[in-house]
């Protein structure tokens, strides 16, 4: 507990009151699905109406505010593991502002320039530094009690700008996240009223994540949106879950598989939180597709994180695919295929430049035929020509089509592949991107594996350990669609379905 100044010299005096740190999570948009029925079911404790300016910084996301003539100010204390952000009153003053109270202010916005002989006005304040913008911002705001938390359910409008806001806090971080769950609004990010202010008025940088629930691993991508539309990386990684393991025998997700699936899930919406993304989109792919009991684990990872999982087609898998591979690779104008091959089937996209001709889902895996031929390990050359008979056979919608300019793929068994080529220790996606694949060392691959157990596989340089299984009929896949097509060589997109989905869903 701190003390804090409050008052002003307009004869309010100064005193120092015992200020308690609170827990608070926020969300933005336009409907709140569940949470507006559970609202509506509460009393309202009060209605309150609030003419307020924000001072928004494009280089922190403190809260400075003007209210009833009083400048307001919280700090940021810390973010803990649930992405849930401690607040802490620091000052409340009137004008004209004490030099002290500058001091605070222009702290708080991340200002180093030397502030005016007088701040009076908002505006002198907002004066001295180039990165400062004020807002008028209306509020209607709704106060509820929730499960032992203050909620509010707010009306904002700036401008021609309008959005709403609920916001839960306490001073015990677990009742918080027990009241957004209840609320069912887990799966979304905690966005402060600063920086979501700012995305309303497009202001600033965004972060946003999107998680790819695949048959084989879980991939998570978190951008950055800056303010001129362009994207940067902040976190990007895959865990190999096996979420498919045993499915082509059984029709089922089995009890481990789902469990480690979960689990990584999980973790990776904790990471993006603490990364401080705005949302989460996750999306499934061939595994849910097939399950007889996807929606049984789709409602555990509600459940257990509050993230939905959209079960997606594979056209539309596919389209995403190859939004991501032309939006980050120059592939001309002429006619394109783009294919990615996963642990439970392929995606192909025919085009032209940007526009889509053709597309389809194939059930053609790596995670399946590594079961279906026992590829997990090293076999024989028979076993191998049994395998690749079977691939070319489950991929005869490829034959007799005209041959492109070029080929993409991506996926893990294509970036993979481009990996061990270059012996990276280390994963570089700058590396792997635009990497050409040419069959020779393709064939090079596939001998190396098909002569090794998994874990000597685990010990070639490049290869992700946990793909030392599924590798080799990966590579079968894709030299199978290389020779298929008709070309000598892919090209390999980093890029992928998740790439896609975070331009579709935030671009």
């Amino acid at each position: 507990m701190v003390a804090a100044p409050w008052g002003s010299e307009r004869g309010r005096a100064r005193t120092h009151l015992v200020i308690v740190p609170r827990w608070e999570w926020r969300t933005f948009g336009e409907r709140f699905g569940d949470a507006e029925d559970r609202f509506a079911a509460l009393e309202p404790e009060s209605v309150q109406e609030s003419d307020e300016v924000y001072l928004l910084s494009l280089v922190t996301d403190e809260t400075v505010k003007v209210r009833d003539g009083l400048l307001d100010i919280k700090h940021l204390e810390q973010v803990n593991e649930d992405g849930l952000e401690q607040w802490k009153p620091v000052l409340k003053e009137g004008f004209p502002l004490s030099a002290d109270a500058v001091d605070v202010a222009l702290a708080a916005l991340g200002v180093s320039a030397a502030p005016a002989p007088s701040i009076s006005t908002v505006d002198d304040l907002v004066g001295v530094g180039k990165e400062l913008v004020s807002v008028p911002v209306w509020k209607r705001r709704v106060h509820y009690t929730l499960s032992g938390c203050m909620a509010e359910l707010t009306e904002v409008r700036t401008g021609n700008a309008e959005t709403r806001t609920i916001a839960v806090e306490a001073e015990d971080p677990a009742r918080v996240i027990a009241a957004v769950r209840e609320l069912g609004l887990g799966s979304r990010a905690n966005v402060n009223f600063p920086r979501g202010l700012k995305t309303l008025l497009g202001l600033g940088a965004h972060r946003f994540a999107v998680i790819d629930v695949g048959t084989n691993s879980v991939k998570l991508h978190v951008g950055e949106r800056r303010a001129d539309g362009s994207w940067s990386t902040v976190s990007d990684r895959a865990e190999v879950t096996r979420l498919g393991e045993g499915l082509d025998e059984s029709g089922s997700l089995q009890p481990e598989s789902m469990e480690r699936t979960a689990t990584a899930i999980a973790g990776m919406a904790d990471e993006a939180k603490r990364d401080g993304v705005e949302a989460i989109a996750a999306v499934g792919t061939a595994g849910l597709r097939i399950a007889k009991n996807s929606a049984d684990f789709v409602a555990a990872v509600q459940e257990r994180c509050g993230v939905q999982i959209e079960v997606i087609s594979g056209e539309e898998e596919a389209r995403l695919a190859y939004l991501a591979a032309t939006s980050g690779l120059d592939l001309g104008q002429g006619p394109l295929v783009v294919f990615d091959s996963g642990g439970g089937s392929s995606q192909f996209t025919f085009g032209h430049g940007k526009d889509v001709d053709e597309q389809f889902s194939v059930n053609v895996g790596a995670a399946r035929f590594t079961e279906r031929y026992g590829l997990a390990g090293a076999v024989s050359e028979e076993t191998l020509a049994a395998a690749f008979e079977a691939i070319a056979g489950d991929l005869a919608r490829l034959d007799g089509r005209p041959v492109p300019d070029a080929l993409v793929g991506m996926g893990g068994a294509a970036t993979n592949l481009a990996a061990v080529k270059h012996g990276l220790e280390t994963y570089d996606a700058d590396v792997v991107q635009g990497t050409v694949l040419d069959l020779g060392e393709i064939d090079r691959q596939i001998e190396l594996y098909r002569t090794s157990s998994a874990d000597e596989r685990r010990r070639i340089v490049g290869l992700q350990p946990g793909r030392a299984e599924v590798i080799l009929a990966g590579a079968c896949i894709v030299r199978t669609v290389i020779a298929k097509v008709g070309v000598d060589s892919a090209t390999v997109s980093d890029r992928a379905l998740r790439h896609g989905l975070l331009l579709e869903r935030f671009g």
